[in-house]
C-alpha cells in the first residue's frame, strides 16, 4: 500500500464526505478519456512539476512507479519541464523525483 501523507489521512478523517467526493472526481476524470493508467500517471507528475507542488511530485512519482514507470522515465518528465519552467524549478523538481527514488523499496509501500 502506498504511503498516505499524515495530513491527507487527517483530512479524510475530519471530512469524510468531502474526501469521498474528491476521490470520486478523480476516478471520473481518469475514466473520461483514452489515456492508459501509466500515461496518466506521467502526465499528472508533469502537472505537479509545473505547479511546483513538492508533495504532489512525491505522490505522483510513487504512483507512477506503481504502474510501471521507470526511474529514467520519471527523470525525463522532470527534464522536459526545463524549457517551460526554467533551470532552478526543473532542478528542484528533479530533486523531488530523486527524493522518492532514493527511498528503499521496503519503505515506499
Amino acid at each position: 500500500m502506498a504511503r498516505i501523507p499524515k495530513r491527507f489521512r487527517k483530512f479524510t478523517k475530519d471530512y469524510p464526505d468531502v474526501a469521498r467526493a474528491y476521490e470520486a472526481l478523480g476516478d471520473e476524470v481518469h475514466a473520461a478519456g483514452p489515456l492508459d493508467e501509466r500515461t496518466r500517471a506521467l502526465v499528472k507528475l508533469g502537472i505537479s512539476i509545473g505547479a511546483r507542488l513538492e508533495g504532489a511530485v512525491h505522490s505522483h512519482v510513487r504512483k507512477a512507479i506503481g504502474v510501471g514507470a521507470t526511474p529514467d522515465e520519471l527523470r525525463h518528465v522532470a527534464l522536459l519541464s526545463l524549457p517551460t519552467i526554467g533551470l532552478p524549478s526543473m532542478m528542484a523538481a528533479l530533486s523531488w523525483v530523486d527524493d522518492v527514488l532514493a527511498v528503499p523499496k521496503s519503505k515506499k509501500s
